[in-house]
């Protein structure tokens, strides 16, 4: 038994509101946090460093005895306090995913996202989307594979995202895990039968050439399952010719980007 760390560690947590935001926050699961609480188990080496770090307090405070250990927090309490403040945006944040992870279930599964590629003017770019809910959130991963040079093996691009479904819209927004250097945000039509197929939007983002020049597109995303092999979809993904008989005839016409006469802006289209 483990009962003045998980004392020390229950003493902590009642800075903040609530053990479901320490575990939030921290990113751990609530029932392994439990057990820590518990006292009949202790973490390992690298979660203890976390857990210090996170709520300021070295690993030979936190092991303390439990009476020893509160009289130091009491006479230091600034840290642990500066600690459960939470972030300016944090209020915001939890607001828009209390109105925005509704009505995505059915939007959950594998996608080929399509678009002219920003990167390579003249090309069709597609790439695989997976969209998928976490502890009550819609994450989506956005995978893109291409060949630059037939010889050469193909690179892969990871891009990460959250998910929203507001008033009938649904937004995404996601970051390059690679190199960190850019974000794209894109807007769907949602759909209104029963069954998912196709989705269109527009897609905001940066070319990956040198030029870094915003851009923006019209997107296709068609819907694949919720179970597909994985391997083979990401072999279909990369860049083709406008006119290459492997991409339909309507998906073509849907990422056209042209502006119709009367239209003021660049609109997405059903």
């Amino acid at each position: 038994m483990h009962e003045d760390f998980a004392r020390n560690l229950r003493l902590l947590c009642s800075y903040y509101r609530s053990i479901a935001e320490v575990c939030r926050r921290l990113d751990i699961n609530r029932p392994q946090f439990n057990r820590y609480l518990s006292g009949r188990y202790r973490p390992s080496a690298h979660t203890l460093r976390r857990f210090c770090e996170f709520f300021g307090v070295d690993e030979h405070e936190i092991l303390l005895p439990s009476a020893q250990f509160e009289r130091l927090v009491q006479v230091r309490p600034r840290p642990v306090a500066r600690q459960a403040t939470a972030a300016p945006e944090a209020a915001h944040l939890e607001h828009l995913k209390e109105i925005g992870s509704a009505g995505l279930d059915k939007y959950l599964g594998y996608y080929f996202e399509t678009y002219l590629s920003m990167a390579c003017p003249g090309r069709l770019l597609r790439t695989l989307v997976c969209l998928e809910r976490r502890e009550g959130r819609v994450y989506y991963q956005r995978t893109e594979r291409l060949i630059e040079h037939p010889q050469e093996k193909a690179y892969h691009g990871k891009y990460l995202g959250l998910a929203h479904f507001l008033t009938d819209r649904i937004f995404l927004a996601d970051y390059e895990t690679l190199t960190g250097l850019e974000m794209t945000q894109t807007i769907l039509f949602p759909s209104f039968k029963n069954r998912v197929t196709r989705l269109t939007g527009l897609k905001l983002g940066v070319s990956g050439s040198g030029e870094r020049m915003p851009c923006c597109a019209r997107v296709v995303y068609e819907y694949l399952g919720t179970a597909i092999d994985v391997r083979r979809a990401l072999r279909l993904c990369g860049l083709y010719d406008i006119d290459d008989a492997r991409v339909d005839e309507a998906t073509r016409r849907a990422v056209t980007n042209d502006i119709a006469p009367g239209e003021w802006h660049f609109r997405a289209r059903f």
